[in-house]
């Protein structure tokens, strides 16, 4: 039996995970990325990937969110109150989980263009059925937190700034109360008054109970929310 299977405070639980680049245009050379990775994660806990640059803390991190396949190894999550197996599942599930259980925050915008920016950080909460004026209040709510000016929450955020368009990007990705996050890097490029309002987001979320692995490359913004390290190492070798 599993661990997360006897522990309900566990959210993730990850065994033996492996993953392997193959570099077609160097005669199908091998690349071991991740080899071995154990871990969890529990709820209330935000757990910090650590190690040096190609270490594969991202490699990581995208095969925990389904977008890497691994060749090897387990990645148990509880979706819905039942451990779940995302290796090897079907990509109907995997969308189930990422909709209802798996968050990703990230630094990029990922956003449909021409969509105003209050429908689109409302859109997850309307997805789940959340009435209309809720979702409308709470995106208010964590636009006016995350600093976006009023006068551009009509406006598509593909032509703001950087900063402005990864706060709208976060802002749509922490409007759902995900028991399971993936924070890949969310306070990269911002200056000190929006990094702090971010790590206020991602410290209430992890103070609700929500589970959190990320990355972090600032030091101040790893203390502020860490509550343990897993460091990988920086050796790749060919397979």
């Amino acid at each position: 039996m599993t661990a997360i299977s006897q522990d309900p405070s566990i959210m993730m639980e990850v065994k033996d995970l492996a993953k392997t680049f193959t570099l077609h245009a160097q005669g199908g050379t091998e690349i071991r990325a991740l080899r071995g990775i154990d871990l969890e994660v529990r709820k209330g806990e935000c757990l910090v990937l650590a190690g040096p640059s190609g270490a594969g803390k991202s490699t990581l991190l995208r095969c925990l969110y389904g977008n890497y396949l691994p060749q090897a190894g387990s990645i148990l999550i509880r979706h819905e109150g039942e451990p779940t197996e995302m290796i090897g599942a079907e990509p109907r599930s995997i969308l189930a989980m990422r909709r209802r259980t798996l968050g990703f925050v990230s630094q990029f915008l990922r956003a449909i263009p021409r969509v105003p920016t209050l429908e689109l950080v409302m859109e997850p909460l309307l997805s789940q059925t959340v009435p209309k004026d809720e979702a409308e209040s709470r995106s208010v709510s964590i636009l006016r937190h995350l600093n976006v000016p009023e006068h551009l929450w009509g406006l598509a955020p593909a032509t703001f700034s950087g900063g402005e368009q990864q706060r709208v990007n976060i802002a749509r990705a922490m409007i759902f109360e995900y028991p399971i996050m993936l924070l890949d890097e969310p306070t990269a490029s911002l200056d000190q008054e929006n990094r702090e309002a971010v790590l206020d987001l991602i410290a209430s979320a992890r103070d609700r109970g929500a589970a959190m692995i990320g990355i972090f490359h600032d030091q101040g913004a790893r203390e502020a929310v860490a509550t343990g390290v897993f460091t990988l190492s920086s050796r790749k070798e060919a397979a």
